[in-house]
């Protein structure tokens, strides 16, 4: 009971991001034989907080009219974050105003170049996901993969920047990263068929992530050559397996730990870390 209520307060606090968004990082950064300074998962954890806290707290905000444009499926996560958002506003604000202050005394000036960049593409997608305007709306960008592009990238980038380019360099960490978003849409997705579907089984989940913990493990068994990165397919194939029998067990489950659980079956490269 108290590991399901944890798990549950881990996932309602928006907590579960951070961590998943960590723990890739640093499992990354294993496999690319990287040492990371400590301020590069402090910024990543702050940063990614405040940003699923504002995205939750924007899901949650009253609608603007009653034809607003989008559905209001609200979720027991946004009720959490609505009720209590004297709490989570000024939580999410001091969390973004410390990751940017981390990142602007220890961040090199080209890296800051390119998280502007990513800053800009995490800023068209809370314009194509909350603005209400129509035209916006029309060339809306699927919500699953772009949180899985800026997700993923963001724990990639820090050891792919400071890897040496070439065939022992950046590149052996390539199948992976292709990898680990395709597995952060494979969540996204699962989740939002899940959430919409309280009952009876999801063949399709089943299938894509059968389809692609096949092809990590077949990927894997190619990169023998580069041992760490093969592990880290090995992870994300585990996770996929994971979320297979999270889809038979899924009617036994509450929405909130269901939810939890397909984050935290996400969390399969923290068994990588302990070789380091």
């Amino acid at each position: 009971m108290a590991i399901s209520h944890t798990l549950r307060l881990w996932h309602l606090t928006s907590l579960d991001a951070p961590t998943v968004s960590v723990t890739w990082l640093l499992a990354f950064a294993w496999a690319g034989h990287v040492s990371l300074p400590l301020w590069l998962p402090c910024t990543l954890a702050l940063a990614t907080w405040a940003v699923y806290i504002g995205d939750r707290l924007l899901d949650a905000r009253p609608a603007p009219s009653a034809a607003s444009l989008q559905p209001r499926n609200l979720r027991p996560r946004h009720h959490f974050h609505w009720r209590f958002r004297r709490f989570f506003i000024p939580l999410s604000a001091a969390s973004a105003v410390a990751a940017i202050l981390l990142a602007r005394h220890f961040m090199l000036p080209d890296a800051r170049t390119r998280n502007t960049v990513l800053a800009c593409a995490a800023l068209a997608y809370f314009t194509s996901v909350h603005h209400p305007s129509r035209l916006i709306s029309r060339f809306r960008i699927p919500k699953e993969l772009l949180v899985a592009v800026l997700f993923t990238f963001t724990c990639i980038a820090p050891t792919w920047f400071r890897m040496a380019s070439g065939q022992m360099g950046q590149l052996s960490l390539l199948a992976p990263a292709l990898a680990f978003i395709t597995l952060a849409w494979l969540n996204c997705h699962a989740i939002e068929v899940w959430e919409s579907q309280s009952t009876g089984s999801s063949p399709e989940i089943r299938r894509l992530a059968l389809i692609f913990a096949t092809f990590g493990l077949l990927a894997a068994a190619a990169s023998f050559s580069q041992p760490r990165s093969a592990l880290l397919l090995v992870s994300a194939a585990a996770s996929a397996m994971l979320l297979v029998l999270l889809e038979s067990l899924r009617t036994r489950l509450d929405a909130t730990t269901l939810r939890a659980t397909a984050d935290l079956v996400l969390l399969t490269p923290l068994a990588l870390l302990v070789l380091r």
